[in-house]
């Protein structure tokens, strides 16, 4: 059983501080470059240098330059630029690599330094005699990682005694030239490539979390091709530790261990008392394995690769899906069988070992030219370990390098990756056959679940379980993803072209709107057609109101109107009888108009006549003037 351990975790708990006591007597390999001097004469030949553990090494190549040991800040802690300080160097001439002395900071930090005045390479002298060391970066600090993931110039560690020749050559005035060689770093026996990298599913441990989750998705790609071209054999692994027998009953060990303490990572947020304990990242880390086992009997190991980036993506911590319900669906969605998974995984709670975590503890000792695994992440190629930055470009050239010569893959040549992971049970993502509409695009970096754009539409969601159509315009799209329905030549649609992109069931239909809508029975539930005189039928969508007797119904008023023809006459008699009545008093009227008429003219008569003679019956008439004043 491998007992080796480094973690934050170690701080804290006794037990741990006990696993980072053995811990030290783990076999740590440094993995070594060659150097060499090719003057001055005095100190000319081969020397070891320890590779960074960042920065990207020019692994399968080598790099020649001028060594320059810089006047002031030798220890590279401060900008160069503020001493006016430059390293580039002049057309034509070699490039600069910089000698600085150990101490006061971080190594990250003195390359990062250094490449910023023009360096191409960084050397750094010991100041103690000891064992070469693998120059590492702070974990803690959180401005360093800032420069961190720029470091691009490779950098190196070189010997105390080895530094000092090199500062008293370039002292006596010698100019420097070396060779760094970096051919041998990866042995290259054959034309497969074995490489694998110790990972962890954990994703809140901080910057070296965050850093191993985007190189898993920028990798992606990469490693389908390599992987299903037969060009390269990956496997994953998981650093796991135990708990010492005298703690196995303790409440730190029980959270944060599998099968009585056999097994244990650290809490992910450093917090026993909330939050995720280190238990279930080693259950996580247990189904990841069994996902690549499974994968790998169907001739298909590729598959771990989305399963871990589509868990990273889906079942995050910090929105708490982190575990076995969230797993299963990504599981599912990759086609994978879940029963094969779990008779994998076994009882983690059973006294007795795990016998896929075991296997991973006894990798972890380190094999021949390897150290132990004790830091992650570490990626392993062609039994090496790998030193540098994790980063795609760097490490596709370090597996490149693991090739036999002339035996690289076209991706080592011209970095042409193309992989069509969408034709295999669609990626995994969501996909409506009906409409012909997917959410799986292939790209450079391999698949990825993205709801698409259609028709100038965009489709909204998750990409994986579901994918809607949202905003104008979506209802031309296979109605929306809402409900809708054809019967009789009548449609009903629960879409509505707007931007909120709910779905809603139109009048006469309850449901809720996506799957179904169900016809609502207005006659009973809404009681719809209550008067005395109406008959109610329901229909798909509405309703039908009738009344007896020969009435109309009126639906806005709930109500039925009498059209019988005994109201039709009773009606028009009124209007006649109304007619007769104006006709005959207009007639009473004339007629005695004309009876005024008739013996007002004949008065006038009778006075015009009585003018020119008497009338018997009457001596004397007035004139017709007087008449008219009166």
């Amino acid at each position: 059983m491998g007992r080796c351990g480094r973690s934050k975790a170690a701080i804290l708990l006794p037990f741990l501080l006990l696993i980072w006591a053995e811990s030290a007597m783990g076999r740590f390999l440094v993995e070594k470059n060659s150097l060499k001097v090719l003057s001055p004469e005095s100190i000319k030949g081969n020397y070891d240098s320890a590779i960074g553990n960042f920065g990207i090494p020019q692994y399968g190549g080598s790099m020649a330059g001028t060594v320059v040991y810089p006047k002031d800040n030798r220890k590279g802690c401060q900008k160069f630029e503020d001493s006016g300080i430059s390293f580039k160097s002049k057309p034509g001439a070699l490039p600069t690599f910089v000698l600085v002395d150990r101490g006061d900071c971080f190594f990250a930090l003195k390359v990062w330094n250094a490449q910023n005045a023009g360096a191409a390479a960084v050397l750094v002298a010991d100041h103690r005699e000891e064992p070469l060391i693998t120059m590492d970066s702070p974990e803690e600090d959180r401005a360093a990682a800032e420069y961190i993931a720029n470091i691009t110039v490779p950098s190196a560690l070189v010997d105390k005694a080895f530094g000092e020749q090199l500062k008293k050559a370039l002292g006596n005035g010698d100019m420097v030239n070396v060779n760094l060689d970096w051919r041998e770093s990866v042995p290259h026996p054959d034309e497969r490539v074995e490489y694998e990298l110790w990972t962890n599913s954990n994703d809140e441990c901080g910057v070296k979390c965050d850093m191993l989750m985007e190189f898993l998705k920028d990798f992606k790609g990469a490693a389908l091709m390599l992987e299903q071209g037969g060009y390269t054999q990956f496997t994953p692994h998981y650093i796991t530790w135990y708990c010492p027998e005298a703690f196995t009953v303790s409440k730190q060990c029980k959270s944060q261990c599998l099968n009585h303490g056999r097994y244990c990572a650290p809490d992910p947020e450093q917090d026993f008392s909330s939050g995720y304990d280190g238990k279930d990242v080693v259950l996580e880390n247990l189904r990841q394995l069994c996902v690549f086992r499974v994968a790998n009997e169907t001739r298909k190991p590729w598959i771990w690769w989305d399963y871990v980036t589509d868990f990273h993506i889906r079942c995050p911590m910090k929105e708490k899906k982190y575990g076995k319900e969230c797993a299963e669906e990504v599981i599912k969605s990759l086609g994978l069988d879940r029963s094969k998974i779990e008779k994998c995984m076994g009882d983690p709670d059973a006294d007795a070992d795990n016998p896929v975590l075991k296997e991973e503890q006894e990798a972890q000792i380190g094999k021949g030219s390897r150290g132990d695994v004790t830091i992650l992440p570490t990626l392993v190629v062609n039994n090496r370990q790998y030193r540098g930055k994790l980063e795609k470009g760097a490490v596709l050239k370090a597996i490149c390098a693991g090739f036999e010569e002339t035996t690289e893959p076209s991706v080592c040549l011209n970095g042409d990756v193309e992989t069509n992971e969408c034709l295999h049970n669609n990626g995994g993502c969501w996909e409506d056959k009906a409409a012909n509409v997917t959410a799986c695009k292939d790209t450079f970096r391999g698949r990825v679940c993205e709801c698409p754009v259609v028709n100038g539409v965009q489709f909204r969601g998750d990409g994986y379980r579901s994918c809607s159509a949202s905003g104008p315009g979506r209802c031309r799209i296979n109605n929306g993803g809402c409900w809708g329905e054809k019967r009789d030549g009548v449609t009903f649609s629960a879409c509505v072209d707007s931007d909120d992109g709910k779905c809603k069931c139109p009048p006469g239909f309850k449901g809720d709107g996506v799957k179904h809508c169900e016809d609502i029975n207005e006659c009973k539930e809404k009681k719809a057609c209550q008067c005395n005189e109406c008959n109610c039928r329901n229909t798909w969508g509405s309703y039908e109101c009738t009344c007896s007797s020969g009435l109309l119904y009126m639906r806005d008023q709930d109500t039925c109107i009498s059209t019988s023809a005994s109201e039709v006459k009773y009606g028009w008699g009124a209007v006649w009888l109304v007619l007769i009545v104006l006709g005959l008093a207009g007639g009473g009227g004339y007629l005695v108009y004309k009876q005024r008429l008739r013996s007002y003219m004949d008065s006038e008569i009778r006075a015009i006549m009585a003018q020119y003679m008497p009338l018997d019956s009457q001596n004397e008439v007035p004139n017709h003037v007087d008449i008219d004043r009166a």
